[in-house]
Formats: structure tokens, C-alpha cells, sequence
């Protein structure tokens, strides 16, 4: 064909899309042919639930695929649920003293310390074998527990405000008794323009007397 005929088109389309479409064909033979000799086993879905584990630094949730994952020289193994976690653990912050984790707040009496619903949580590496009924008597029991649990820091929270307004009233008399110098100019101030219009009211009022005596 001349120039004048342009580009040349082949059948069945171009030359990369044949060659992509026969790599195909030919990764699929052979992954039909793994499976039948027994080598090839397709992923199945289900299975064990995925383990769920604890941030070192703020105690949150650390969920499957994600957050940061630290091994030390001595194999020890940190997981952080964020980078900002990852910086404060790498900067050698103690979580005790920084306001926005669990231990912190545990430290303040802020939430529960000791409840035997926390013995639930502790890690047992005891193979079990495997039963159905156990299985589902344990996710029945989980998420008893979880309820008692909620149940439980509700009514912890409740006793742990019940007293907050009145030390709230305490603060605010002992925050205006030690800055009373501040408040002292403007009530001075508001007196001396109350004493001004009281005089000035009494000179009118005088004024209007004599006027109706004459």
C-alpha cells in the first residue's frame, strides 16, 4: 500500500490489543490448569475474624490494613492507630502526661480503672481447637460484655459529674475573691454614675417645689 492510504488498519484490531488479549487467554489456561492438578486454590471468603489490636501510645483501636506498625532491634513490636501517635512515641512523650490519651484520663480518675470486664481483653495464645457451639457462645458473650461494659461507664461518668456544678459555683467566688482589683475600677465607676443622676434627680425634684410654693 502507498503513503496515500494512510495508516493500516489490521483485523480484529491492533497488534497491542491481539497480543494483550492472547497473554490473557493464556494466563487463564494456566491458572485452569494449576487448579486442576491441585496447586491452585481460589480465596474463599469467611474465615477467622481479624484481630483487632490496641494502639501503644493512646490505647484506641487498630484495625486490620491500617495505622503504622514499629519493630524495635529486639523484635519487639509497637502499633500505632496514626502518625500522629507514631511522632508523639518517636519523640519520647509519656502518655501519662499528654491530655488526649486513655492513660491519661485513667491517671485523672476520668474513666474506669478497675472492672472485671477488662480481664476480657487480655491476650490468651492458648490453642483452642475448634468448635461451633463455643464460637457462638463467645460472640453472644462479647457482646454481653460490651453492653455491661457501656452500662458501667455510663453510671461511672453520672457519679463522677453529679458534683461538678457546685465546684464549678466554688471556682467562680474564688476566681472574683482573688481578682477583685480587676472588677473594683468598673463597680466604682457604675456607683459614681448612679450617685450623679440620684443628685441631679433631687435638684429637679427641689427645683419643681419651690416653683409650685411661689
Amino acid at each position: 500500500m502507498g503513503r496515500s492510504a494512510g495508516r493500516q488498519r489490521w483485523p480484529g484490531g491492533s497488534r497491542a490489543g491481539q497480543r494483550r488479549r492472547s497473554t490473557a487467554r493464556g494466563g487463564a489456561a494456566a491458572r485452569g490448569s494449576r487448579a486442576a492438578r491441585g496447586g491452585f486454590r481460589p480465596r474463599q471468603s469467611g474465615g477467622a475474624m481479624p484481630r483487632v489490636d490496641k494502639c501503644y501510645f493512646c490505647s484506641g483501636p487498630c484495625y486490620p490494613g491500617h495505622g503504622i506498625t514499629f519493630v524495635r532491634n529486639d523484635s519487639k513490636v509497637f502499633r500505632f492507630c496514626r502518625s500522629k501517635c507514631h511522632v508523639s512515641f518517636k519523640l519520647k512523650r509519656n502518655p501519662r502526661k499528654t491530655k488526649w490519651t486513655k492513660a491519661y484520663r485513667k491517671c485523672r480518675a476520668k474513666e474506669m480503672m478497675v472492672d472485671s470486664t477488662f480481664d476480657f481483653e487480655k491476650r490468651r495464645n492458648r490453642p483452642i481447637k475448634y468448635d461451633r457451639e463455643l464460637l457462638g457462645q463467645t460472640l453472644h458473650a462479647m457482646k454481653r460484655v460490651a453492653e455491661i461494659r457501656s452500662d458501667r461507664e455510663g453510671r461511672y461518668y453520672r457519679s463522677r459529674m453529679r458534683n461538678v456544678k457546685q465546684l464549678e459555683k466554688v471556682r467562680a467566688r474564688k476566681e472574683i475573691v482573688e481578682s477583685i482589683d480587676l472588677v473594683a475600677p468598673a463597680a466604682s465607676k457604675q456607683r459614681k454614675t448612679t450617685n450623679v443622676a440620684e443628685r441631679a434627680k433631687a435638684k429637679l425634684d427641689a427645683r419643681k417645689s419651690a416653683a409650685m410654693e411661689d
